[in-house]
């Protein structure tokens, strides 16, 4: 019998993906929803549905994360836990006086919320968290000021207290302080599991839940393909960061193997020291969507901006033995997703 792995937050960008390559891996998923109909649009997605996972693909509905015990029934019986669930940010939703109750307790509680209940649960023996570039980048370095440092997965950051500027800025803080909550739960407790913390930077690729083509240009997609439209992203200069969306999943899997060794962070990142220079979109999609560009579907006028950010993402691709996909093929295969959508000819 296969291993049965619990993936929280299966619905996202990242999630579905985990959900299917797990799958394709030989695992038995268990998959925490909000609803039936998250997991009913999750069984609609093509890939899933050429899959055909049966009884290896099953859903528990837990429509409050945030609840006190909420994954207590989630987590019992498997042996492995994927927990990608977590705020996500999209505009300034948010006033400052609600940063920290809003955004930044409900991160902290959700990644503790997964750790307590694995405590309580016998026979797991590793869980895998998404974290993020922003939880071991200095904000002010990441975002505006551009210094000559090189940051890795050993970088720490100091406790960002606040106050916080803006609700980019807090996002950034929810996930240094929920890493610095598990490094400390880790440290604390005798566990008879180990953690690997997975690090995305700007995630980019298609998305089988997006079901109509204007719900492609979404989240951190939109870094890369507003300009694609025509239109302003609203990042304003982007850190030139950014990794396919099937890279960040195949990493989680990949971290269930035991070969890979635990307590241990890994960056997501693509291109190297170079970086992701965001405007180069233009001229790959001129390159390989010349017929979708003259005919105005893609109008592709609208270059972004790149702010330089020094990340290197190397020991990650040492240690699984791979190599990160390109930003070329992060663009392709959202073009590719929008064009298909829309009924267009790929091409």
């Amino acid at each position: 019998m296969s291993a049965l792995v619990l993936i929280t937050g299966g619905t996202g960008l990242i999630g579905i993906k985990t959900i299917l390559l797990a799958l394709q891996a030989g695992y038995t998923v268990r998959a925490a929803v909000r609803t039936q109909e998250k997991a009913d649009a999750v069984l609609a997605t093509p890939s899933i549905k050429t899959l055909n996972p049966r009884s290896h693909l099953t859903f528990i509905i837990i429509p409050d994360i945030l609840a006190d015990n909420a994954y207590d029934e989630a987590v019992k019986g498997v042996k492995f836990i994927i927990h990608l669930a977590s705020p996500v940010v999209k505009g300034d939703g948010f006033t400052a006086d609600q940063y920290e109750s809003e955004l930044i307790q409900p991160a902290i509680k959700g990644t503790m919320s997964i750790l307590t209940a694995a405590q309580k649960t016998p026979g797991i023996q590793r869980v895998v968290i998404t974290s993020s570039e922003v939880a071991i980048v200095p904000w002010e370095e990441f975002i505006s000021k551009e210094v000559d440092t090189v940051f890795d997965d050993t970088y720490e950051i100091p406790f960002p207290a606040g106050p916080y500027g803006n609700v980019f800025e807090a996002y950034s803080a929810s996930k240094v302080r929920a890493l610095v909550a598990t490094k400390q739960f880790v440290r604390e407790n005798k566990l008879e599991w180990d953690v690997i913390n997975i690090m995305p930077s700007f995630v980019i690729g298609d998305n089988e839940m997006n079901f109509k083509a204007e719900d492609v240009c979404d989240g951190t997609v939109a870094a890369a393909f507003s300009q694609v439209l025509g239109r302003d992203s609203g990042w304003g200069p982007t850190p030139s960061t950014s990794v396919h969306v099937r890279d960040v999943a195949w990493l989680h899997v990949h971290s269930l193997d035991p070969k890979i060794e635990g307590n241990q962070n890994f960056l997501a990142v693509s291109e190297g020291e170079r970086g992701t220079v965001w405007e180069e979109a233009i001229e790959i999609v001129k390159r390989n969507f010349p017929k979708a560009v003259e005919k105005g579907i893609l109008p592709n006028n609208k270059p972004a901006q790149t702010k330089r950010t020094k990340v290197d993402a190397s020991r990650t691709e040492k240690v699984f033995g791979f190599k990160f996909l390109s930003y070329e093929e992060q663009v392709k295969s959202v073009v590719e997703q929008y064009l298909t959508l829309l009924g267009e000819e790929v091409a």
